[in-house]
């Protein structure tokens, strides 16, 4: 069968490196453009912003993307795994994606906007005598809108999947996409000097016994991942008393079970909440004094996902000087999963336990099978746990070769892995082996999680990794770097809601 025109032909598909002449040859058509975002999502955003606010121009940067706006794909994951807007997210109240200075913090505007010193009062009180501050997701999601438009990010979007990204003989490379339907020609090229991949998680995968439950039943409704709509669960349990399996320890899974008891005490339901554990912690663990964390009732708990060293302080400095098996003993370390420790539901599930509704316990579970009236049959080290519906909170992440941009690096584009499985990235965040003349290939973001700084698949993780890749496009004389005074005036636009 001929490759359709405009289409990738098995000589581009075989090559690791192309010239002009095999993209003419092929008929797919070519812009020019300097730089190249591939994700468009909150990772992407925030290293643009950097760039806008250091002066280069939005001709000279696209973004690719199959999403309509950055914050998308957060917002739907936080939606269905129970974070409406108007729940707090687990964020430092200065870890502010629309805002590169940090300052004002999202406590002190919502305290402004409140008219009240309460939200202060928090921060200088937390975690001793107070919860830790988090963020609204609609706080967020609203700062992120408004710091879109200021920055003019729609002009530089373009609409479409990203297939793959190759080196260009003599230098940069050519990154191919599909562009929506209706197009002249299957497949568009993008020439430019420098890309940089901000594509988020692989893809989530189920526990073996799950996977194999849904496969094998054709059941998708009883059986639900919390990232993936599954409000059905919880109207079912406003029609009758019934028993959830909820498995997982961590935001998620805490996410959860809060919405579970909420609606449990506001519409005097009758459920039934069996908590199961992989990984059963009964109090302060860790494997030193200065690597500790609080636990209890099975959680690990731990106020944001890494310790805030990470960010700035010792963590940060000893990581950036480790390898191979160093660093990996490093991240187990420090690692694990973990939940922040709220007031509310802590009283909830103790209520729980008292009454006997809420069940928690640690065991590796064998099988899952449909039993009769319609509930499920989930065997636990032997026992056998009746319930209507289980929801899987673990949150397991697919291996970075399911995903399709990311498995041609590695296989054509000299990108290696890191101790962790994912992208190995320098310490300025360009992925290692991938340099092409003049040209250099970045990745921020969870696809880079294992490499020199850990936190990157958070808010400020996301904001260090693009300040990272700032200074190193200036460095190279791309752009310029951000010094006090265009800082300090550009700050002040900001806050007035001016354009760059």
């Amino acid at each position: 069968m001929d490759t359709p025109a405009g289409d990738l032909t098995p000589a581009l598909l075989n090559a690791a490196l192309w010239t002009d002449g095999m993209l003419a040859d092929a008929g797919i058509p070519v812009s020019d453009v300097p730089f190249v975002s591939v994700g468009g999502g909150i990772g992407s955003f925030v290293l643009v912003d950097y760039l806008r606010i250091a002066g280069v121009p939005a001709d000279q940067i696209r973004v690719l993307s199959n999403i309509d706006h950055p914050w998308q794909t957060y917002e739907y994951l936080t939606r269905v795994s129970q974070i409406p807007r108007t729940q707090r997210i687990r964020s430092d109240s200065s870890s502010r994606p629309d805002n590169i200075w940090g300052f004002p913090s999202y406590a002190l505007s919502e305290a402004w906007r409140d008219r009240s010193l309460r939200h202060l009062a928090q921060v200088l009180t937390e975690p001793i005598f107070s919860d830790y501050w988090t963020p609204r997701a609609g706080t967020v999601f609203a700062g992120l809108e408004r710091e879109s438009a200021r920055i003019g990010y729609p002009s530089m979007l373009v609409k479409g999947a990203v297939r793959l990204v190759r080196r260009r003989e003599g230098g940069g490379y050519f990154t191919i996409l599909t562009p929506p339907a209706g197009s002249p020609t299957k497949r568009v090229a993008y020439r430019s000097t420098y890309v940089h991949l901000a594509v988020g998680y692989p893809g989530l995968r189920f526990l073996p016994d799950l996977q194999e439950f849904r496969e094998k039943y054709r059941d998708h409704e009883h059986v639900v991942n919390a990232y993936e709509p599954h409000e059905h669960v919880y109207e079912f349990l406003k029609t009758r008393p019934g028993t959830v399996v909820v498995r997982g320890g961590g935001i998620v899974a805490s996410r959860v079970l809060q919405r579970l008891m909420d609606d449990r005490a506001a519409f005097g339901l009758q459920t039934r909440i069996v908590h199961l554990f992989r990984t059963f912690v009964t109090g302060t663990h860790g494997s030193g004094v200065f690597m500790r964390r609080r636990g209890g009732h099975g959680w690990a708990y731990q106020g944001f996902n890494y310790p805030k060293s990470v960010w700035g302080g010792q963590l940060k400095a000893q990581m950036r000087k480790l390898d191979g098996e160093e660093r990996a003993a490093l991240y187990k370390r420090m690692g694990g999963t973990n939940t922040p420790k709220r007031g509310h539901w802590q009283r909830q599930m103790a209520a729980g336990r008292a009454a006997g509704w809420y069940e928690a316990m640690q065991g590796t579970v064998e099988k899952v099978e449909p039993a009769p009236h319609g509930q499920l049959a989930s065997t636990v080290d032997g026992r056998v746990i009746r319930s209507h519906f289980v929801i899987d909170c673990t949150g397991l992440e697919a291996d970075i070769s399911e995903h399709r941009v990311l498995a041609d690096l590695l296989e054509h584009s000299g990108a290696g892995r890191n101790p962790l499985g994912r992208l190995e990235v320098e310490r300025h965040f360009e992925v290692k082996g991938t340099a092409s003349g003049d040209g250099a290939l970045y990745a921020s973001g969870a696809t880079t999680l294992g490499g020199y700084f850990p936190g990157v698949d958070t808010f400020l993780g996301l904001q260090v990794a693009a300040q990272e890749i700032a200074d190193d496009l200036a460095r190279r004389g791309w752009c310029a770097r951000i010094g006090p005074v265009r800082s300090t005036s550009q700050w002040f636009r900001w806050l007035l809601g001016r354009p760059v």
